[in-house]
């Protein structure tokens, strides 16, 4: 694969499958080194393994971003191998259980906050630092994409925790695209409606009549692909949306117009 003279690195985080291995797969094919991070790590090796395959260049580093230690070893990991930080995807999420606002454990809300809300500002708290460094020319361009949810967008029964969780990413995400706007960094959201991942087989139940329900609520009469919403990230960190950020970007076939 043939590489600009100063490469481009990026990190996906919950890049071992769906959306984020899908995403690390395009970013690698446009020529950027990809730093692949996840808790799965034997999917996160998969990852790196097809992009290897691929011709393209990456590496694995395993990443709970519910703590901030490992997301710092991931940035500094990050810089100590290739130097820089010049795009951000920040997926790694969980649902959570699903259970109506008063029956929502404790357990279940810390632990959504924790990995969503928690997780996603302690990357973009170290992210952010690496991404300033550099001449100011090097620095205008980086971006960072937050992969949130229809459920950011509007409220869903039953997921409290999830939908509060995305809703604070959206948050956070408009604050930091103020804040760097001057620099040249952007940071935007993407939205995602149903996506056909493990994500949404562990929430359906792999139950064929949940699913079914799902694509109902779809005006597109279907649920999305990773590589779909993987399409959408890369255009985000691309130099294509140079007039984009604080946006949250919803690719979801209709579902929050319907």
């Amino acid at each position: 694969m043939a590489q600009d003279p100063a490469p481009r690195v990026s990190i996906v985080t919950g890049g071992a499958s769906g959306i984020g291995r899908a995403t690390a797969l395009l970013l690698a094919r446009r020529g950027d080194r990809v730093v692949v991070s996840d808790v799965d790590s034997a999917g996160g090796a998969e990852t790196v393994a097809r992009i290897k395959a691929a011709g393209g260049e990456a590496r694995w580093i395993a990443c709970d971003i519910a703590h901030e230690e490992q997301v710092a070893a991931l940035v500094d990991g990050t810089l100590a191998v290739w130097g820089r930080l010049d795009h951000a995807v920040n997926n790694a999420g969980i649902e959570g259980e699903q259970a109506s606002t008063a029956e929502c454990s404790r357990a279940n809300w810390d632990r959504v906050i924790g990995v969503n809300l928690t997780g996603t500002w302690l990357c973009m708290k170290h992210q952010i630092p690496a991404m300033l460094t550099g001449a100011a020319s090097e620095i205008a361009g980086r971006t960072i994409v937050n992969v949130s949810s229809i459920a950011g967008l509007i409220g869903l029964a039953a997921i409290p925790a999830y939908c509060a969780s995305k809703h604070g990413m959206n948050g956070l995400t408009r604050v930091a695209a103020l804040e760097l706007a001057p620099r040249g960094i952007r940071v935007n959201a993407v939205c995602p409606g149903a996506i056909r991942t493990p994500m949404i087989d562990r929430f359906t139940h792999e139950d064929d009549a949940a699913a079914a329900d799902l694509v109902a609520r779809h005006p597109m009469g279907r649920m999305g692909e990773p590589e779909e919403i993987a399409d959408v990230i890369a255009w985000l960190s691309s130099p294509a949306s140079s007039f984009v950020t604080g946006q949250m970007l919803a690719a979801d076939g209709g579902y929050v117009v319907a």
